[in-house]
């Protein structure tokens, strides 16, 4: 399975470049969000498994498909990988999901 995250300070964003190759209409920033994609999940990040999104990120390339602060990078993880998005300061990385008790 191939996910998008941010790997540099700032935080998550895509450029107009990949609106436009998405179809999607830009909206001055480069925020996207499950009901872009028509993703119904409690999974905030679960968008960034989309393969409309990763397709277009590859075929924009990285660095041109990345947002103003933000640096994207495509990882491959296993697929029965219960994952998700840890982020310190816009910067992301991928964990497998675990429990965790308070």
């Amino acid at each position: 399975m191939k996910i998008v995250i941010n790997t540099d300070y700032g935080g998550f964003s895509v450029s107009k470049k990949v609106y436009d190759e998405l179809g999607f209409k830009w909206k001055g920033h480069g925020y996207l969000k499950n009901d872009d994609f028509g993703i119904e999940s409690g999974d905030y990040y679960a968008y960034r498994a989309d393969p409309r999104l990763i397709k277009a990120i590859e075929k924009i390339g990285e660095k041109e498909a990345s947002g103003d602060l933000a640096s994207l990078e495509i990882v491959e993880i296993p697929d029965d990988v219960d994952w998700e998005i840890d982020e310190y300061d816009g910067w992301e990385s991928i964990h497998e999901r675990h429990r965790v008790w308070y």
